[in-house]
Formats: structure tokens, sequence, C-alpha cells
């Protein structure tokens, strides 16, 4: 007898322990206004994760893993509140033979009865009573908190998709920094340039507080497989560090501001998936973008009539200054999402990291 209340005693401490965490990890999630990690919801993700690249492994065609992982962050929501229910569902049915249920069977039995307010099994006492009570409770919070949650992550997607969907009209798809100078330079529409700055620092502002708070959204993908947030942050950088190194134009400090909030945007997300980076790179650490890419860069440029600075190499430094800021949290970021191909954050330039950065990224 004594070795039963002993199980029924730790089979109560178990349940309590499980629910709780379950609970935590869905306020954390759903309501906290805050990027916070939960060991639950990056368990059930990265193992999901895992499932979908055996279906679209790295060697797959992109067109092939962009269809798979589109179901990555929305089928991931879902599955994670599966999780929960599951969660609470075993931990409850703990708690119900512990407190009296003949055997375990019968515990998970009420305990889904309850769970799913079916009713069609009735407490056998007052603390089972509470139980009931307690876990329906739980079991309606959780969908409510999911649906709820819906048209906060979607209505940051649409804002966050908006810009990106606007940016292929001014540079290109896949976009390029080197095209959004050309074009605004050749519809002469210069002059614009510096509420385009002021705009895409309002979208930094907005991307770094929904996507570390809502985390799951840095794997919403775009509609259109060659669209992507990530992309679209590098091309917008990248034009604004081309305009303050190498063409020849009066200094607009609202460019500057637009780097620096897209930096810190980036340096953020990276934090919240622990992404390593150097805080305080030096202007002459490496980056992706080496001399022979800059140069090319800045012949298109020329070759569409943008006067540029005489002093190449000056203007390079001055580049490479700006872009060590965002260079290794972009080229992370674009790697984890699994980003398309893009000028100067595609695949084809991941390479040119330095091989001490390229085997510390993350492989999500």
């Amino acid at each position: 007898m004594p070795d039963v209340l002993i199980l029924r005693l730790v089979a109560v401490v178990i349940g309590l322990v499980v629910t709780v965490a379950t609970v935590r990890s869905a306020i954390r999630t759903f309501i906290l206004p805050r990027g916070a990690r939960d060991g639950i919801v990056t368990f059930v993700f990265l193992q999901f994760r895992r499932l979908l690249r055996v279906m679209a492994p790295d060697s797959a065609s992109f067109e092939r893993r962009d269809r798979v992982l589109a179901y990555y962050a929305p089928v991931g929501l879902v599955v994670t509140t599966g999780f929960w229910i599951v969660s609470v569902w075993a931990s409850y049915g703990l708690m119900f033979w512990a407190t009296g249920s003949p055997d375990l069977l019968g515990g998970l039995r009420e305990s889904g009865s309850s769970l799913l307010t079916l009713g069609f099994v009735a407490p056998s006492s007052g603390l089972q009573s509470i139980l009931v009570f307690t876990e329906a409770t739980i079991g309606l919070g959780l969908v409510a908190l999911l649906i709820g949650y819906l048209p906060t992550l979607y209505g940051a997607f649409s804002r966050r998709e908006l810009a990106v969907n606007l940016l292929e009209v001014r540079a290109d798809s896949p976009p390029s920094a080197v095209a959004m100078l050309s074009r605004f330079h050749r519809i002469g529409v210069w002059d614009q340039l510096h509420e385009e700055w002021r705009t895409w620092e309002r979208w930094f502002a907005d991307l770094e507080e929904t996507h570390t708070s809502i985390a799951a959204l840095a794997f919403y993908r775009s509609p259109q497989p060659d669209h992507s947030w990530i992309v679209a942050a590098g091309t917008v950088l990248d034009a604004a560090s081309l305009l303050r190194s190498l063409v020849d134009v009066p200094r607009d400090p609202q460019a500057d501001l637009a780097i620096r909030a897209g930096y810190v945007a980036l340096r953020r997300i990276s934090d919240y998936f622990r992404i390593p980076y150097d805080a305080h790179p030096e202007a002459t650490d490496p980056t992706a973008v080496t001399r022979e890419m800059f140069e090319a860069a800045a012949d298109e440029l020329a070759t569409a009539g943008l006067q540029l600075r005489e002093d190449r190499d000056a203007a390079y430094r001055d580049f490479n200054g700006w872009r060590v800021n965002y260079d290794r949290p972009l080229l992370a970021l674009s790697r984890l999402v699994d980003a398309p191909l893009a000028r100067w954050n595609g695949a084809t330039e991941r390479g040119t990291l330095p091989s001490r950065l390229l085997n510390t990224a993350p492989q999500a």
C-alpha cells in the first residue's frame, strides 16, 4: 500500500510539472510581448524541420524545397498546439489515476473526456471535479489562444510582404541593390530615395519587433518563391551602403538611419535564434562582398549613368565598413530560412565567407 501511495504521489507531481510547463510554453509563445525562446516549441519545430528536410533535402531543387518548407511554420504551429494538448491529456491522465481512477487507462479516458469537454465520464470525487474543470479550461484556452494568435501573426505577415512586393517594382526579382539604384536614377526620381529610406527604417523596426515576439514569422515564406523578407532586407541595406560609399551625391543621413535600423533588426533576430556574430566588428573585417564583386557592381552603376566617386579604394573601404555590420547576420539568416538566391546574400555568395564563419553558421 505505501508503494502505491508513493507512485500516486509521484504521478501527481509529474502531472503538475508537465501541465505547468505546457501552460508556460503557450503563454511564452502566444501572450508574452517579447522574444522568449521556449524549449517545448523549439523541440517540436526542430523535429518537424528534420522531417521536412527528409522530404526536401539540400540536394533537391530550390523549387521543391520552397514548396515543402512553405508548410513548415504554419503546420509547425498546429503541431505545437497538438503537442501541448497531448501533454495536458497525458499529465491529467496521471493525476486522474492518482486521485481515484482504477488504472492508468481509465485515468487517460477520464482526462480525454474532460479535455475535449465531452463529459461522458463523471468525476468520482470532489478532487477529480477540480481536475475536470481545470483541464477543460486549459484545453479550451489553448485552442482559443491559437485562434486569437493567427490574426496578429497574419497582420504582421501582410505588412512585411507589402514592402517585399513593392521592392520588386523598384529592384527587380530577385531584387538587386544595383538594379534599385539604377532604376531610381533612370526614371528620374532620385529625390524620392530619402522617403524610401524612411519607409524601410520603419519596416526594419517593425521586422525586429514581430520576428522576435512572433518568431515563427521568420519561417513564413512569401507567396512568390523568388521573394523573401531576408533578401529584401539585404537588398535595401546594400543599396543604402552603395549610395553612402560609392555614388557621388550629397550625403543623406536618412540612409545612415536605414542601415542602422536594418543591422540592429537583423542582429536582434539573430540573437533570438542564437546566431553568433561580432557585435563590434572592424571596418576592415572580411565580408561576403569581395573587391571584385564590388567593382562589378560599380561598373554596372557607371554604365547606368550614375556619378561615382573616383577613389574606388576608399569607396570599397567605406562600403565594407557598412556591410560588416550586417554581413554575418544576413548570411546566417538567409541560410536559416533557406532564402532564394539573390545578389550578395544567395548561396553562391555564401561560399565567400571565411571558413571559420561558414562552419559556425546555424544548420537549423
